[in-house]
């Protein structure tokens, strides 16, 4: 993990910030988890959200408005940093580098971050505990299957997701899916705890 979050610390000092990226770049990163995505969180004034890797606050700036408290999480601190700078006009925000607490949300999701997860069956079950009753996950995992991703001057190992595990790891950990579908570069998941 050290590997990751020093990976993402130098992203920020290479100036690389989503959430400051041209309109074109955003609307690429929307074929992951555009507008379908943040629709299937069903958000209103009364959920509270957690955003599991949060980054800069590429997503979490088309969330924090529609809900009434935003958590995000991430374990890279100069992200963290970034994001609170990104998103300090929304005064229902929290962002908190690393994880290890015992609050509990309505909506959490995560996308373009289970790749950075070796044992994904842990990864959900912790993701289960931390939902309210009727609580949603919504979960996009990316279709590249690549296992390193060579940045020139460093590697990064990914764990690419499979849609078939990542639904039984679901089940197992007493979500029930209730929609799967795909965007061209993503399969997203809503599952909910009953």
């Amino acid at each position: 993990m050290d590997n990751v979050i020093s990976h993402y610390d130098r992203l920020i000092d290479e100036s690389n910030d989503p959430f400051r990226d041209p309109p074109e770049l955003k609307a690429y990163m929307d074929k992951w988890d555009g507008q379908p995505f943040i629709d299937e969180m069903r958000l209103d004034k009364t959920k509270t959200v957690l955003e599991v890797c949060v980054g800069t606050g590429r997503v979490a700036c088309r969330v924090c408005g529609l809900c009434r408290h935003f958590t995000g999480i991430d374990f890279s601190p100069k992200t963290i940093k970034r994001a609170r700078e990104n998103l300090k006009e929304f005064k229902n925000v929290e962002l908190i580098c690393a994880d290890g607490f015992k609050v509990r949300f309505d909506v959490i999701y995560s996308t373009l971050t289970f790749f950075h997860f070796p044992d994904k069956k842990a990864a959900v079950e912790r993701i289960a505990s931390l939902l309210n009753q009727n609580g949603r996950f919504v979960l996009s995992i990316s279709k590249d299957r690549e296992s390193v991703v060579d940045y020139g001057d460093r590697k990064i190992v990914y764990y690419p997701g499979d849609p078939e595990k990542t639904q039984q790891y679901l089940t197992e950990s007493g979500l029930t899916v209730i929609k799967r579908f795909e965007t061209e570069f993503a399969y997203i998941f809503t599952a909910v705890k009953s």
